[in-house]
């Protein structure tokens, strides 16, 4: 199911990661891990998931240990760990393609980082870390600085020790050969003690207020980006409808409207990569992290990768405030054109008038909050032996087209003779 959506990125890294100690070594691992470690990875482990990366044709993105343990005397990150982590790597046939030095440090108080850990910390890390994997592996992109928790109503709790990325991005200089960050609009109801202002609610989730939250993010970083690290990529490294494991609409229908439309927002904004979180664990996975059943968010990423291409181009003006129009570059088809219509009305239809013969993919579910979703009104399934069905579109002529209260429809045009789409 992950080599579906392939070629692409995977993401090992977390908070988790800032505090694990990498065991090198095939002998068994230590029970506990060292003084200033509060986890292990063992060979075995990482080995499976390069093994992984390789079966579903994607690279690796990843993070490395700045906890206590990783430090000299003097308090300074040392290399040793990370040295030692990409040895390994290099030497099992596994492909990083871009790293962060550390995951969020923004949150490094609550990542694990040493006690009193500030930009000016961070900067005298980061002046030992780039020159290090410049010369240990050049051909990894260097990210950065992966902040989370501004430009959206999130907040941490007094003396939470959070560092501004203004203070950060100051601090170090334009050192990133990719400007990331951490996308989460709100928190889930795991961490309702970060106060009423981070929270959503499911009667929010087709609500323009919530849909458009991500982009205001995005434009607080861009901006940021923009001042410090003029001209770099923008990617968003870790994402999902809300931090802390998701709220418990996550895996339902209900949560592919904000999936699919910030996906295209971002893509119009300019962002290049989307890291969701997770492919199979806690509310927001694409899979159950028991069964890998896919729930409705996996089809979802399963159509737009089929579908949208890479250029984005301009959808024009929609007829109706609730009806969100994307368009992009059919994928593989020179000229075509791939639409995204996304109707947040719940009880009204709305209609669109398309000009050429087209597929039409509309996702519908029975109730908004279903863990099954409808594609042009049968019931998404895997096949026998979990095979991934063809996805086939519904052959629609020149006209209009109705599209149903609470739907998202992609309309494939093959024909569109798009200039800005030949070649593609």
């Amino acid at each position: 199911m992950a080599a579906a959506l392939g070629p692409t990125y995977v993401r090992v890294s977390g908070t988790w990661a800032n505090t694990t100690y990498f065991y090198d070594s095939d002998g068994p691992a230590p029970k506990t891990p060292p003084n200033g470690f509060s986890g292990v990875l063992t060979r075995k482990q990482w080995k499976s998931v390069i093994d992984f990366s390789h079966a579903v044709n994607a690279n690796i993105i990843t993070s490395f240990a700045t906890s206590p343990g990783t430090r000299g005397a003097s308090g300074i990150w040392t290399p040793t760990q990370a040295r030692q982590f990409l040895s390994y790597t290099k030497s099992v046939g596994g492909d990083i393609a871009a790293a962060e030095f550390m995951n969020e440090p923004t949150a490094a108080a609550m990542g694990g980082a040493p006690k009193g850990y500030d930009a000016a910390a961070y900067a005298r890390d980061i002046s030992v870390f780039r020159p290090f994997l410049k010369q240990m592996a050049p051909e990894v992109l260097f990210l950065g600085p992966g902040s989370v928790g501004e430009g959206a109503s999130l907040s941490l709790p007094p003396n939470s020790g959070f560092i501004e990325s203004k203070d950060l991005l100051k601090a170090t200089g334009p050192v990133f050969n990719v400007f990331s960050y951490h996308l989460y609009a709100a928190v889930s109801r795991r961490c309702a003690n970060l106060g009423p202002a981070s929270q959503t609610r499911a009667a929010a989730a087709l609500s323009e207020g919530w849909l458009s939250r991500p982009a205001k993010v995005n434009a607080f970083y861009a901006d940021l980006r923009d001042r410090f690290d003029p001209g770099k990529p923008l990617w968003i490294t870790e994402t999902a409808d809300a931090a802390c494991g998701g709220n418990p609409w996550a895996y339902t229908f209900l949560d592919v409207f904000r999936y699919l439309d910030s996906h295209a927002r971002l893509a119009q904004a300019g962002v290049r990569v989307i890291a969701h979180n997770t492919l199979a664990s806690s509310d927001y996975g694409l899979l159950d992290e028991t069964t890998f059943a896919p729930r409705p968010n996996y089809w979802a990423a399963l159509l737009w990768r089929k579908l949208m291409g890479t250029t984005v181009l301009k959808p024009g003006t929609s007829p109706a405030a609730s009806l969100h129009l994307y368009t992009h570059c059919l994928r593989n088809v020179p000229g075509g054109m791939a639409l995204l219509a996304i109707n947040t009305d719940r009880n009204a239809s709305e209609a669109l008038n398309v000009n050429a013969r087209c597929e039409r993919y509309t996702l519908t579910a029975a109730k908004l909050e279903d863990t099954h979703v409808e594609l042009n009104g049968k019931d998404l399934e895997l096949g026998p032996g979990d095979s991934i069905p063809s996805l086939a579109g519904a052959p629609a002529h020149p006209g209009q087209i109705a599209l149903p209260p609470a739907s998202i429809t992609f309309l494939a045009v093959p024909e569109a003779n798009n200039a800005s789409c030949m070649g593609r």
